[in-house]
């Protein structure tokens, strides 16, 4: 079938475009944060998770420490670990392609492949939003950092709120459920009474400590979550449970000696 005519590549290409945008944003605001050009395209070209970028650049502009940056850019990246092996387990890429998969997993092509109930549209749509996504993210996050050299002090452009913002953007719809909105509420507050008491970089540990506290002791309902939850088996599951049932029918058959068909045995 022609690529374009396939749902899941046109769901794809238009998260591509929309979050490849964003990508401006991004370059703009680590160059008027203290990095250069080609430090820019590195965090870009090599760690290519937005949150855990964005969340890098806030750190080192707010003046915290490389290991803070590093830690708070670690917590936020440790979900596409998640994705990438319930990924596996649903695309089963090989050879070079696993590792090409592991590059391009995030939240945007986890959730445009898990969004397809046919195996073949969700290959199409992880590697439509991943591949559109990279090429797209990069390349807006290079005329970002372009141009905002000229931008000046972000703090006259609210540029310095602008990842914040954007994050809580980008989760805030994601959360389902009463409890994991009231962590949510929490950890910020948690963040927001650490600010001035603590070095940059560390409110944000300080909020994955309160979430880590609140997940152990918690016994939330197991629908409740962030979006999107990634169930590889169950496809499988019925596709099996299907087959299982074919062939205990079959075995009814031929255990009457019939072939399944009543009367042929006399």
């Amino acid at each position: 079938m022609k690529l374009l005519a396939s749902p899941a590549v046109r769901v794809g290409l238009s998260i591509s475009i929309a979050t490849g945008l964003y990508g401006i944003s991004f370059g703009a605001l680590s160059v008027t944060s203290g990095l250069d050009f080609w430090q820019t395209m590195a965090l870009s070209l090599l760690l290519f998770s937005g949150g855990s970028q964005f969340a890098f650049i806030g750190v080192v502009g707010g003046g915290g420490s490389g290991i803070a940056a590093m830690s708070a850019a670690t917590l936020l990246g440790m979900r596409n670990g998640i994705y990438g092996m319930q990924l596996n387990a649903l695309l089963h890429p090989t050879g070079w392609r696993k590792y090409v998969a592991a590059q391009v997993t995030i939240d945007e092509s986890t959730a445009t492949s898990t969004g397809q109930t046919d195996p073949a549209e969700q290959r199409r749509g992880f590697w439509a939003a991943g591949i559109g996504i990279y090429v797209l993210w990069n390349l807006f996050t290079a005329v970002g950092a372009l141009a905002g050299s000229g931008l000046g002090d972000p703090k006259q452009w609210g540029l310095d709120g602008a990842a914040v913002a954007a994050f809580l953007a980008l989760l805030w719809p994601r959360l389902k459920g009463r409890e994991p909105i009231a962590i949510a509420v929490v950890c910020a507050l948690a963040t927001v009474v650490a600010v001035p008491f603590v070095p940059a970089g560390v409110p944000i540990l300080v909020a994955a400590v309160v979430a880590a506290v609140f997940g152990w002791f918690s016994h939330g309902r197991s629908d409740e979550g962030l979006e999107p939850d990634v169930e590889p088996y169950r496809e499988r599951h019925h596709v099996e449970s299907r087959q299982h049932g074919t062939d205990h029918h079959r075995g009814d058959g031929h255990q009457r000696g019939d072939g399944g068909t009543p009367g042929a045995e006399s």
